[in-house]
């Protein structure tokens, strides 16, 4: 072991330490230390806000006028309805022979999906005239109907009124979590920061609400909670970034803006990397064999969190702070911050 057994290290300290700590630390141990991003990168995002800001204005637009046309697809938990998960005993599935048989019950609008292997079936029954009583009549006519050779393993029935308040409920709860963000960023930093995130964060939720209209996936419960959770996740990529920028702000006087920007993304940019690669491999293995009842969830967050969030967080949270004001006495010659400062490792505090 060498000098490595001798010398006591604590991870937590290690974290914090700045890239010329680090070398030494190398130098000391005689080993190199995993780098996914270089400690100084000096990447000018702040360039690109003149061509993100225009495309992300015209995706949103686009995004709510794929709302209302075609618009969300609700799933059975919004909608009201019959959802049955069933699977063949005897083999692959018919669909075209299953179809013909639900034809004839006269259920009115109905769906038959398959799903993972081909013995797995999805069926979709329109909600039913006469209240839950009709559903479940309708229920028990198609069990009859496929026989024995069905093995159902998930039925979910959902009447009108239930639909309607899980819909109600699931809106109120997305409002009541932007206006707490809201409150939270405030009284953390200053009101710039606080609108910053939140125009960030609506413009995720915006451009993912498009994206399911676009689609046409299920709009249900799950989706709910995807929302929710971009919300999160887009907050807590916001708020290290916007954090760094804080210090800075303090640190450095007659930094310009942009520069201070720059240089504040690129000492996050490898905690950022990290995180959503991780993120995404996770999301990868939910979206490829997490199966149907959560493919809502998992295609959501893959658009929200991987795409949207991570663009927002850069290219549109950061740069907005320079519209709102922030930074508006510094000087605009150009200047280079300390060298600590380019090369300091990017942690959330």
């Amino acid at each position: 072991m060498g000098p490595l057994a001798a010398t006591p290290i604590c991870p937590d300290l290690i974290l914090v330490l700045d890239s010329s700590w680090t070398n030494e630390l190398e130098k000391d141990l005689n080993v190199r230390l995993l780098r996914i991003v270089p400690d100084d990168t000096k990447f000018d995002f702040m360039r690109f806000r003149r061509v993100s800001f225009p495309i992300s204005a015209m995706l949103s637009i686009i995004a709510i006028v794929l709302y209302f046309h075609p618009g969300l697809n609700l799933g059975i938990d919004f909608r009201g309805g019959t959802l049955i998960e069933a699977q063949s005993k005897s083999g692959p599935a018919d669909l075209a022979q299953m179809r013909s048989t639900l034809q004839g019950l006269n259920l009115g609008d109905f769906q038959l999906q398959q799903f993972g292997s081909d013995t797995e079936v999805l069926i979709r029954i329109s909600q039913q005239p006469g209240g839950e009583g009709a559903q479940q009549a309708a229920l028990e006519k198609v069990k009859s109907a496929l026989g024995d050779n069905v093995d159902y393993r998930r039925v979910e029935v959902v009447g009108p009124r239930v639909s309607g308040e899980l819909l109600s409920y699931g809106t109120v709860g997305i409002i009541l979590a932007i206006g707490a963000i809201l409150v939270y960023l405030w009284f953390r930093f200053e009101w710039q920061f606080a609108l910053g995130a939140m125009i960030a964060n609506v413009h995720d939720l915006v451009l993912t609400i498009g994206f399911m209209s676009l689609t046409q996936i299920d709009f249900d419960l799950t989706s709910i909670a995807a929302l929710l959770t971009i919300l999160g996740y887009s907050l807590n990529d916001t708020v290290v970034i916007y954090d760094r920028i804080r210090e800075m702000l303090r640190r450095y006087k007659k930094l310009p803006m942009t520069d201070l920007l720059n240089t504040s993304v690129n000492s996050t940019l490898s905690r950022s990397i990290i995180t959503h690669v991780t993120v995404t491999l996770a999301l990868l293995a939910l979206l490829l064999f997490g199966g149907q009842a959560i493919h809502s969830f998992t295609a959501t967050m893959m658009f929200g969190v991987v795409l949207v969030g991570t663009y927002t967080s850069v290219f549109i949270a950061s740069p907005m702070l320079i519209y709102l004001g922030v930074g508006t006495g510094r000087s605009e010659e150009a200047s280079t911050p300390p060298k600590t400062a380019t090369k300091t490792v990017g942690v959330s505090r």
